[in-house]
This record gives structure tokens, C-alpha cells and sequence, in this order.
């Protein structure tokens, strides 16, 4: 079971783990600042210029200042607008090449993890949180993050024009902030725990249904499909209940600092309304101010409405980077060296190899020698297929080193190692696509002819033959549309176009006749007549032409020599 780090708190400082991915756009991000700030200062001017269409123009009957003030308002307003939409355009762009740059961060270092990551962790989690979390973090990003700045800046204007027109009147709107901000920091402590729960729910629900597709034969050959009908039930109703109770807490949030908010504007229109009776304040003035006043609320609404989004975007964040908090266990160091074509062996040096604490491999000492064809042979669970994770890297030996030329795989670069040797998994795994197009996989220039022949060099031809669209068929879903023993000669004429110099095969031919087997052993060293061929296998046609084989006993490995002229 791969190590998974705790999830982080998903408190403010989780967004200070996007700094790394926010310093290549700081340039253009200060520029969108900028142009949110002038774009602010003109809002913040309309309902100045209120008080002044009122006081000078209205009141004093000046049909000439009445015009020249309604022109300045469409000027200002018609400014503003195209400033906030250009600051908006310019702000999702550059989001969106921030949270891609994540994606492929988040992407590579999945790529680097071990088998044994995803043999532990739920297919339905990892997904919802590299789609569902990710997507959750953009939606913030191009839209709350930018609210909230935009909404800062105008609150900070409004409060300082507010205090410039009557500070009196000021401290009356303002005296049942306090509360509104204490109620407000309540319920965003509930939104996260509650949405850290929705998304542990949801990824539930979603492990269920990726199980139950992937396994839908078992379940139907068993009569289960009531079972599973009430076992998706039950996880829907946990989902559905903390939604529910996420929307409950985000509701309060708004509504209760509405209310409060509802009585201080009361509170202002009474208390300006006997300034003017007293003489005190001009009409424009308590206009300009509760102008202010209620910009003054907007964005503390919308604050506090935005603090849904914005305890999703943390539990995401938190969920993503604890994924990128799952150290590799195989790390490419600083100065590996590049290989070439692998021509002097393949040397174990007292490898061991452990499993939470329990040995797989002790001490294992043996030579492969270049071009040879090498059989691994053992009962289930002895460290076969370990033995050929390490020879790729997909692991590192608890203790010892492997050689490949006489350097330490350690050494040398991934790139390299597994452009050289190339392992074909016993299940392998095939696109929704052509079978062309999985045996040319990541080769977008491979020749149809070699296509061709790498496919009847692993025992395909006379699926090719039969197949109406040939090598064009597509394979299907994860490879279904075809039998388990076509996709795994699909996978060894993947492995076959790519002419590595050491080819190791874990069960290669576990669901082919013997007939098929044969011409596929013989077949392989036709098309790779220099290359070192490594088999495991429990099958003897594969063992037979060997020119050694290996056998694993409780961790332990011992090596015999085929008889000169006994290989094929």
C-alpha cells in the first residue's frame, strides 16, 4: 500500500502553495490590478457625481450643469464597464493558463509514482480530484478570487468616501459590522469541514460507480443488481445530506448578515433624514452617501457570498496538493548519464527487496548475459514480476543495486532505461482506439509496414486476416472488444515496434495455445535478434527456449544454463 501524506488543513495558507504556479504571470497579473483599480475609482465616482447632478444642477435649476454632469455620468460609466470587462477577459485567460500548468504538474507527478500508488488508491478519488477539484479551483480563480479583489477595492473606496461626506453618518451604518463579520467567520469555518466532507462523499459515490461499471459482469452473473442499486443508494443519501447541510450553512451565511445589514441601512435614512430636517445635510449629500452605503453592503455581501466558493476552492486545493504530497518512490538524480543500446548484461547484486516489512526478494546474485533469452520461473507471490519492476524502475531494491552495462540503474536516466527496456505487462492495458493506433501508441511517425509486422511478429496475423477493417478495428473500451490473449499480443507488438535492446515479458502468453506460443517465442527473436529477452512465465513452451532460467523460491533465486544447442 503506497504512503499517502494526512490531508493538509485546508486553512488561507493552502493558497499559498499556488505561488510557485502564480510567478510566471505576475507581470500580467499586476496589469489586470491596475486596470481593476482604475475600473474601481470610476464606480466609485458615479455616486459622487450624483450628489453633484443633485446639489449644483437639480436644486439650482441649471438646465447647462444638468448636461454637462448626466454626460460625465454616461462617460464614467461607459469607461467603467470596458475597463472591468477587459480586466475580466485578461484575468480567466491567465487563470486558465495557471490552473493548466497545475494540471500538468499534477499530471507528470502522477506519472512518476509507482504502480503500487494506484494499486492503493481509489480510481473514482484520483479522478474526482484531478477533474472535480481542479475544475472546482479554476471555477474559483476565474471568477471568486477576481470578485473578491474587485469587491475589496470598492469596499475600501466606498468607506473612505463615506467618511470624507459625513463620518457621523458613517459610524451609524457601520456599528453592526462587527457582527455581520462574526457571523460571517461562523459559518465559513462550517462551509469547510462541510465541503471537505461533500467531496469525500462524492468521491464515494464515485468509487462505487466506477466498481460497478468496471465489474458489471460479476454483477450481473451473480443476480446483484438489487445489491448494488441500494448500495448506490446509501452512498447517494450520504452525498445528498452533506450537500444539503453545505447549502443550509452557506444560506445562513448570507441571510443572517443580510438582516443585520437590513437594519443598519435603516438606521442610516433615519438618522440622515433628521440631518436634513435639522438643516445640516444637503439632499445630495445623504444621496451620494447612501449610494456608498449600499455599495458599501454589496460587496460585503458578496464577500460573504463568496465564501461557498471560496471553502470549495480550499478543500480542493488541499485534496489536489495532497496528491502532489505523495513522494515518488523513484526519483531521476541530478546528474543520471544517458545509455544506449544495453550490450554487456544485466547484473543483480545482492538485491532484497521489501513490502511493508515483509521480504519479497534476499539477497539475489545472478548475470544475464547480453542477447540472451531468459526464462523467470516460480509459483505466484515469489517476486517474479518484482524483479521486473525493478529492472524498469518502477521501484528501487530495498538493499543491493542492478546493473545494466555495469551502471547502477540509479544512474541513469528514466528516459533512457525505459526507452531500452520495455516491459509487457500480463494485463496489459489498451486505448479506445485502432489496434494500429495502441501498437503505434506515442509513435505518431511509425511506418504501416512496421506496424504491420510487429503485429504478426506477436502471433496476430490471423486476427489481421479475419478482422473486415484489419489493423484499423478499434480495440474498444480498455481493449474489450477484443480477447485477453489479443490484447496481450497487441501490447508485445507495442513493444516489438519499438525494438528495445532488452524486451521483459510478465505472462506474456498466460491466455494463448501452445501452438500460438510457440510462434510467438520464435517470432520474438526473429524480430529482436540482439536483444536480451527476459519471460516470466509458469509455462513451459516459453521455458523451453530458453538459454536460462531463473527460479524464485521464498525470495530467493537460483540460475541454471540451458545445454549448448538446446535453445531455439
Amino acid at each position: 500500500m503506497p504512503h499517502v501524506t494526512p490531508p493538509p488543513v485546508a486553512d488561507w495558507r493552502t493558497y499559498g502553495r499556488l505561488l510557485p504556479y502564480l510567478r510566471p504571470y505576475l507581470r500580467p497579473l499586476f496589469f489586470v490590478l491596475l486596470v481593476s483599480l482604475a475600473s474601481t475609482g470610476l464606480n466609485l465616482a458615479q455616486p459622487y457625481i450624483s450628489k453633484l447632478m443633485i446639489d449644483n444642477a437639480l436644486l439650482k435649476r441649471d438646465m447647462g450643469a444638468l448636461i454637462e454632469i448626466a454626460g460625465l455620468l454616461i462617460a464614467v460609466t461607459i469607461a467603467g464597464f470596458a475597463l472591468n470587462m477587459l480586466a475580466s477577459y485578461r484575468y480567466i485567460a491567465l487563470s486558465a493558463a495557471m490552473l493548466f500548468d497545475i494540471r500538468v504538474a499534477l499530471l507528470r507527478h502522477l506519472q512518476s509514482l509507482s504502480p503500487r500508488f494506484y494499486g492503493g488508491f481509489r480510481l473514482g478519488d484520483l479522478m474526482s480530484r484531478m477533474n472535480s477539484d481542479v475544475s472546482d479551483v479554476q471555477r474559483a480563480t476565474a471568477d471568486t478570487l477576481l470578485s473578491v479583489l474587485s469587491n475589496i477595492l470598492f469596499l475600501a473606496g466606498s468607506v473612505l468616501l463615506m467618511l470624507w461626506l459625513n463620518w457621523r453618518l458613517f459610524l451609524v451604518g457601520t456599528v453592526l459590522i462587527p457582527a455581520c463579520v462574526g457571523v460571517f467567520l461562523h459559518y465559513q469555518r462550517k462551509l469547510v469541514a462541510l465541503t471537505r466532507e461533500m467531496r469525500q462523499r462524492g468521491a464515494d459515490l464515485g468509487s462505487l460507480l466506477v466498481d460497478t461499471v468496471m465489474g458489471m459482469r460479476v454483477v450481473v452473473s451473480l443476480g446483484a443488481e438489487q445489491h448494488e442499486v441500494e448500495r448506490f443508494r446509501a452512498r447517494n443519501g450520504a452525498f445528498i445530506s452533506s450537500m444539503l447541510r453545505m447549502q443550509l450553512a452557506s444560506f445562513m451565511a448570507g441571510a443572517l448578515p443580510g438582516t443585520l445589514l437590513t437594519v443598519s441601512t435603516s438606521a442610516v435614512i433615519l438618522y440622515g433624514g433628521w440631518q436634513i430636517i435639522d438643516g445640516r445635510m444637503t439632499i445630495g449629500t445623504l444621496v451620494a452617501f447612501m449610494a456608498y452605503h449600499m455599495r458599501l453592503f454589496a460587496p460585503l455581501q458578496a464577500l460573504m457570498g463568496l465564501s461557498s466558493g471560496l471553502a470549495s476552492a480550499r478543500v480542493s486545493l488541499a485534496r489536489i496538493f495532497e496528491l502532489f504530497d505523495t513522494p515518488a518512490e523513484v526519483a531521476e538524480r541530478p546528474n543520471a548519464m544517458p545509455i544506449g543500446p544495453v550490450r554487456q548484461g544485466i547484473v543483480f547484486e545482492s538485491v532484497s527487496m521489501r513490502y511493508d516489512r515483509k521480504p519479497v526478494l534476499v539477497d539475489v546474485d545472478l548475470a544475464i548475459a547480453p542477447g540472451s533469452f531468459c526464462a523467470i520461473l516460480g509459483p505466484s507471490g515469489v517476486g517474479k514480476s518484482t524483479m521486473a519492476d525493478l529492472l524498469v524502475r518502477y521501484l528501487d531494491p530495498t538493499a543491493g543495486r542492478i546493473l545494466i552495462d555495469g551502471e547502477d540503474l540509479r544512474d541513469i536516466r528514466l528516459a533512457d532505461l525505459r526507452r531500452e527496456v520495455i516491459l509487457v505487462d500480463q494485463s496489459p492495458y489498451l486505448f479506445n482506439d485502432s489496434i494500429a493506433a495502441n501498437i503505434a501508441f506515442a509513435m505518431p511517425g511509425a511506418d504501416a509496414r512496421a506496424i504491420d509486422e510487429a503485429a504478426r511478429a506477436a502471433g496476430l496475423g490471423e486476427l489481421i486476416a479475419r478482422l473486415p477493417e484489419g489493423l484499423a478495428t478499434r480495440a474498444g473500451e480498455r481493449g474489450l472488444a477484443l480477447s485477453v490473449g489479443e490484447r496481450q499480443r497487441v501490447a508485445l507488438a507495442r513493444a516489438l515496434l519499438r525494438k528495445p535492446s532488452v524486451l521483459i515479458l510478465d505472462e506474456p502468453t498466460s491466455a494463448l495455445d501452445s501452438d500460438t506460443e510457440t510462434l510467438v517465442a520464435h517470432g520474438l527473436r526473429e524480430v529482436l535478434p540482439d536483444a536480451t529477452i527476459i519471460v516470466i512465465t509458469h509455462k513451459p513452451a516459453m521455458a523451453q527456449v530458453a538459454d536460462s532460467v531463473i527460479t524464485l523460491d521464498q525470495g530467493r533465486a537460483t540460475m541454471r544454463r540451458a545445454p549448448v544447442g538446446a535453445s531455439a
